[in-house]
C-alpha cells in the first residue's frame, strides 16, 4: 500500500501533481509559470481580482515573466488563476508567496500570511506538500502554520509535508531568474525536506537542503 509520502514523490516525479501558488506577485507568478512550463497543472490564487483576470487573459504584469510564455501556458490550460480558495481541493502542493512588508518596528507584517493560511485551511486535503516562501521570523512556520494544520487533523511528516523556502527573487536581474537562483529548503522533518526539495528541484537548477524550517528562515535574514 502506497504511503502519502510515496504518493507525493511519484506525483511530483511524473508531473501529475496539481501545484498551487498563493500570491501572484513578483515571487509567486514567476514560480507558477516555472511549474507550468515544465508540465505541472498549476492553480494560482490571489485576492486581487484584476491580477486574476489579466492572467486568465494571458496578459503579463511581471517584469521577470515572458509575455508570450505566459499567454501560451494559459491558452493550453497549464496555468489558471482564481480568487477562489476552494480550488485548493484539487491541489497536491501549496506554495505561499504573499507579501510580508516590514512594520514600523522593522519586523515582518505577517497579516497577509495569516489571512492566506486561514483561507486555505478549510479546503486543503492530504496528502499535501505545504511550503511557505513569505519572509518571516525564525520559528514562525512551526509556531503559526503547523498548529493550524494539526487542528485540521493533519500529521506533519506523515500526510502533510511542511517546509520553508525563502524567496530569493531579484526583480529585473538579467541573469538570475527563478529557475537558476539557488533555492534553500528546510522542512519540519527529513521527509518534509526531501519531498519539498523534490518539488522545487523539478524547476530549479540547484536546491540546497538545510536542517529545519528555522534554519531556512534564518538563512533569509543572513542574506
Amino acid at each position: 500500500m502506497s504511503t502519502p509520502y510515496a504518493t507525493l514523490r511519484h506525483a511530483i516525479r511524473t508531473k501529475t501533481a496539481c501545484v498551487s501558488v498563493i500570491g501572484l506577485g513578483y515571487v509567486g507568478l514567476p514560480l507558477a509559470v516555472e511549474f507550468a512550463r515544465v508540465g505541472f497543472r498549476v492553480i494560482g490564487i490571489d485576492v486581487n481580482a484584476d491580477k486574476v483576470r489579466r492572467i486568465n487573459r494571458g496578459r503579463n504584469y511581471i517584469q521577470d515573466v515572458d509575455d508570450a510564455l505566459l499567454a501560451d501556458l494559459v491558452r493550453r490550460g497549464c496555468l489558471r488563476a482564481t480568487t477562489d480558495y476552494g480550488e485548493l481541493r484539487r491541489a497536491d502542493t501549496v506554495s505561499v508567496c504573499v507579501p510580508t512588508p516590514l512594520s514600523k518596528t522593522g519586523d515582518p507584517d505577517i497579516s497577509f500570511m495569516l489571512a492566506a493560511r486561514d483561507a486555505m485551511l478549510p479546503h486543503v486535503r492530504p496528502p499535501l506538500v505545504f511550503v511557505l516562501e513569505s519572509t518571516t521570523y525564525p520559528g514562525s512556520t512551526q509556531e503559526v502554520i503547523v498548529p493550524k494544520l494539526e487542528e485540521r487533523g493533519f500529521v506533519v511528516g506523515r500526510d502533510v509535508f511542511v517546509a520553508f523556502s525563502p524567496e530569493r527573487v531579484d526583480p529585473g536581474n538579467p541573469v538570475y531568474k527563478t529557475h537558476n537562483t539557488p533555492k534553500v529548503v528546510g522542512g519540519m522533518t527529513r521527509r518534509c525536506t526531501a519531498v519539498a526539495c523534490a518539488l522545487y528541484g523539478s524547476i530549479i537548477e540547484r536546491v540546497v537542503p538545510v536542517s529545519s524550517c528555522a534554519a531556512a528562515e534564518m538563512a533569509k535574514l543572513l542574506e
